[in-house]
């Protein structure tokens, strides 16, 4: 169980990471990150401005995603990730729709959907051994 649990906090955390340097990347250098999304174009000028909200997007899922891992809301977090999934999926959609790079929007977007699909289902594995636990130790208190 605790080698579970250590797994699920290191790849959530890994995720977490990594969204917050997209978001980053986004709000401080979108023209030189944008290309690496997929899309066939990307606008220029003020019509690029866009790029700017999802950085803010990114950071936000991310800071939500780290406040319920240290608060230890284990099953919040691992619905969340699951949520947050559909996030990497309507991108990678957004790119195939548009006539973007097939490769990315599976190679990339569909690809950590799936990863943090997994993550989730791993936090809510724990999130029920735990509350298996705590039940067993009620039952032995009483």
């Amino acid at each position: 169980m605790k080698a579970l649990r250590i797994t699920a906090d290191t790849l959530t955390v890994l995720s977490v990471l990594f969204v917050f340097s997209f978001g980053l990347q986004y709000l401080l250098t979108p023209a030189s990150v944008a290309p690496s999304m997929g899309f066939a174009h990307w606008p220029t000028g003020e019509a690029a401005d866009f790029l700017s909200v999802k950085g803010a997007r990114d950071l936000g899922s991310a800071i939500v995603l780290l406040v319920l891992l240290v608060i230890r809301e284990r099953r919040a977090l691992g619905w969340a990730l699951l949520a947050t999934a559909l996030i990497p999926i309507g991108d990678g959609s957004l790119i195939l729709a548009h006539g973007g790079s097939a490769a990315m929007a599976f190679g990339v977007h569909y690809a950590t959907a799936a990863g943090v699909i997994v993550i989730g289902l791993l936090q809510l594995k724990v999130a029920k051994h735990q509350a298996a636990e705590r039940t067993t130790l009620a039952h032995a208190e009483k």
